[in-house]
């Protein structure tokens, strides 16, 4: 019999919210329910370790699982988790907390899988960074990184193994691995998810990811419109992200009229909420008369640091009869690359099957979408 204790017993006062961050939505979902359906296919019993104040409001979250109940908690993680043990009927416990929404099946199954082999597991992720020891803000050392490991939720026992961990009490311990290696032996590791991330300050709320989607349209001059000074590019050549390609024909523009990195940029600024480049960049605006768009980029692409995001995927699509941009693709995708400090850059073109202005030699127009990461600190 397996009994999944969930940790809600905290405040959550580093996340800054009106209400506990367990109970506060989650893409539609309070945060607690993520951890109830995601172990009530595996526990045969879950106990919810909650503050007194919270449980009216926690109570209709638990009626769609008939084996979830309420444990009221203690002031600390570990003083919470001793209350739960005393009322734990199953002889495996698996220990998690409930800030940890995007626990996965597979996590779950490998620890019940490594408990029964190994009689206790530790959901953990190998330490990709250097790690170093502290004191006074000075390093001490730096222990092997292969030696270093993060430690996530859950974490799995045999039910009285856990309870003798506990019964020699909480004090200095910060979770059940600790525990558990103090009184009973070596806890096994077995391998977390990134994804499996915990929810602490007020940014965790947001979404991880963004995507932001741009178009732009620009007409070919006329050769009478470009004597008159209104085409205000070279005859003998267009701008695309970046990349000067010949053609017979000029873009009607105020800036130097590079249609993808226009739509590209609306990309961006609609990812993280923004308004277009219309207003931050306005046609009316002697400034930008023949502004270069790659620099105008760089300053999107700052914008979007500024808010805490990285570009971690662009696409960028041309649609336009001639000139023919294929030899131009790689260079392209070379300059976006660079300017917004992003490897999977993907730029295509195409024409329209000889239909509408673009078919017609006309006008030129750019679609991109961008996809943003927010940067975790």
């Amino acid at each position: 019999m397996i009994t999944a204790i969930i940790c809600a017993a905290g405040s959550g006062v580093r996340a800054e919210l009106p209400v506990n961050k367990i109970l506060s939505g989650l893409g539609g979902m309070p945060v607690l329910s993520y951890s109830l359906s995601a172990f009530a296919p595996y526990a045969d019993e879950i106990l919810v370790v909650c503050r007194k104040e919270d449980m009216a409001e926690i109570a209709p979250l638990l009626s769609p699982y008939p084996m979830a109940r309420t444990v009221i908690g203690g002031k600390t993680r570990s003083e919470s988790v001793f209350n739960a043990l005393a009322e734990t009927s199953g002889d495996v416990v698996l220990v998690h907390d409930a800030a940890r929404p995007f626990v996965t099946p597979k996590i779950i199954e490998d620890c019940i899988a490594c408990v029964g082999r190994y009689g206790s597991a530790v959901c953990a992720l190998p330490m990709t960074d250097t790690a170093v020891l502290a004191e006074d803000g000075f390093v001490l050392s730096s222990p092997a990184r292969e030696t270093v490991f993060s430690v996530q939720t859950p974490q799995g026992f045999r039910t009285e193994e856990l309870r003798r961990a506990y019964a020699g009490g909480t004090d200095g311990f910060t979770d059940d691995s600790g525990i558990y290696a103090a009184r009973i032996g070596k806890p096994r590791l077995f391998l977390g998810d990134p994804a499996n991330r915990k929810l602490t300050f007020a940014g965790d709320f947001l979404p991880a990811e963004r995507v932001g989607f741009g178009v732009d349209t620009h007409a070919f001059a006329h050769q009478d419109e470009i004597d008159r000074g209104i085409a205000r590019l070279n005859l003998s050549y267009i701008r695309l992200c970046g990349e000067t390609i010949p053609s017979n024909r000029a873009i009607e523009a105020h800036s130097d009229g590079d249609v993808a990195v226009h739509a590209l940029m609306d990309a961006l600024l609609s990812a993280i909420g923004e308004r277009d480049i219309g207003f931050h960049f306005p046609d009316t605006d002697p400034a930008f008369r023949n502004a270069d768009s790659m620099k105008l980029l760089a300053q999107v692409a700052e914008m979007v640091r500024k808010r805490g995001f990285s570009v971690r995927n662009v696409s960028v699509s041309i649609l336009c009869e001639l000139p023919r941009l294929s030899p131009y693709i790689e260079a392209m995708r070379e300059k976006l690359g660079a300017a917004l400090g992003c490897e999977a850059v993907a730029v295509a073109a195409g024409t329209n099957e000889k239909l509408g202005y673009i078919g017609e030699g006309r006008g030129i127009t750019a679609y991109a979408m961008a996809l943003l990461s927010r940067i975790r600190g």
